[in-house]
């Protein structure tokens, strides 16, 4: 029987035939190849996770993932990712490894940056900080900084996420709900809804993640705009004058969970006359260009490789086009397929997140096995809503939603 040594995707594949004792020393002689030591456990086994399958086993199913988050990267990322855990730059260390302070690392983080720079168009007025904690630190990092106790924040309510960041905001100043389209359980984005004058910002969530909606068109006003970017981060152009703040997660579009991006206004930081914790006061990251303490090493690494493939498509502009284009395809089938049916507001549909409904509930479950069956994973819809969602994030191949446009009209008997 044919076997082969399984390292994916952060090891060496090779394939051999025998025995599994074989896949052994093959993982040995690559090792002495790559000039890397393993250690031996008792067993007398590399310490390197090598293990053999057979032929049959090894050939596996193509997995379109469609989760929500963390999400889909570009295989090509994931290659580049897994060589730097495995060898950085041919420097015989990992990226896992590595010091902060060292060369290596300080031009990954510099080009991270520059490269975010140049696709959002960001001037010097700004400052780009890589930051631990997730969006939802930055529900209460961005009121603790920029909103004193005696101003009045506005925010919009538009799902879950925007929620939990008014919540975190009223422990800071006055927050004011001008527009929320929970009543219809977040299946719109709200328009025409008026705002304070003395606000110091509007706060909105540019894509809701669990609803399915997304800002296309941003508010008409003149108030500084603070904006959770965290699942439509990298997805089209923006005019980064607009905002005063832009923060998002990474693992959505940029890179593994575990950095968070703050695009800030450096003018407006040092204002609310309020003593901050040192972590938690943007100026030390601004001051210390990130490197206050060790920051999240690989997720960086990982978002700047991200970056590349990114401008090696095009642009921001290209994906724009790339996601429309996967958007329409899926919506397209929604709305011809009389199984299926959508839950946002036509207007407010994202290209990001296309959450839908059998109109028949008990057809749920084997509608699922048919996607199982299809290698189609992630697409289960949130409990807030119920049905299915389907993420498809920037890395998410045409080829992908098409194999789910096929399953809806197997499914369908068309």
């Amino acid at each position: 029987m044919a076997f082969h040594l399984v390292a994916h995707p952060f090891r060496f594949v090779a394939s051999i035939k025998k025995t599994g004792k074989k896949c052994s020393n093959l993982a040995r002689r690559e090792a002495r190849r790559s000039k890397r030591t393993l250690q031996q456990d008792e067993a007398g086994q590399s310490g390197f996770d090598y293990f053999c399958l057979s032929k049959t086993e090894s050939h596996m199913m193509k997995i379109h993932n469609f989760s929500a988050g963390p999400a889909i990267l570009p295989q090509s990322v994931m290659e580049q990712g897994a060589q730097g855990v495995l060898n950085l730059n041919n420097s015989g260390l990992s990226i896992l490894e590595i010091s902060h302070r060292s060369k290596d690392f300080t031009a990954i983080i510099e080009e991270t940056e520059t490269s975010i720079r140049e696709l959002y168009q960001i001037p010097d007025t700004y400052a780009v900080l890589f930051l631990s904690g997730g969006a939802s630190t930055q529900f209460f990092m961005v009121p603790m900084n920029i909103l004193a106790n005696d101003e009045v924040a506005a925010y919009a309510d538009t799902g879950s996420w925007s929620s939990k960041a008014i919540k975190e905001a009223k422990a800071f100043g006055t927050i004011k709900v001008v527009a929320t389209s929970k009543p219809e359980n977040y299946s719109h984005i709200p328009v025409n809804y008026e705002i304070p004058a003395e606000a110091r910002y509007l706060h909105i969530t540019t894509n809701n993640t669990i609803f399915g909606t997304q800002y296309h068109q941003l508010p008409a006003t003149d108030i500084p705009l603070v904006a959770d970017m965290s699942s439509d981060f990298l997805s089209e152009p923006i005019d980064i004058n607009r905002f005063d703040v832009v923060y998002a997660g990474a693992q959505k579009n940029l890179g593994p969970a575990g950095v968070t991006v703050v695009i800030i206004k450096k003018e407006i930081l040092n204002r609310t006359g309020r003593e901050l914790p040192t972590m938690l006061n943007y100026q030390t990251h601004v001051d210390g260009d990130s490197l206050y303490n060790t920051p999240p090493v690989f997720p960086i690494y990982v978002s700047m490789l991200t970056l590349r493939w990114i401008k090696e498509q095009g642009g921001l502009s290209a994906i724009k086009t790339m996601n429309e284009r996967k958007a329409g395809l899926l919506y397209d089938e929604i709305d011809r397929n009389p199984l299926f049916t959508g839950t946002a507001r036509k207007e407010a549909r994202s290209v990001m997140n296309v959450t839908f409904l059998l109109k028949d509930p008990s057809q749920e479950e084997a509608f699922m096995q048919l996607c199982k069956t299809k290698g189609i994973s992630g697409i289960k819809g949130h409990r807030s809503v119920g049905g299915f969602r389907a993420s498809i994030y920037n890395a998410m191949p045409l080829e992908s939603v098409q194999v789910l446009v096929d399953a809806m009209q197997e499914f369908s008997g068309q």
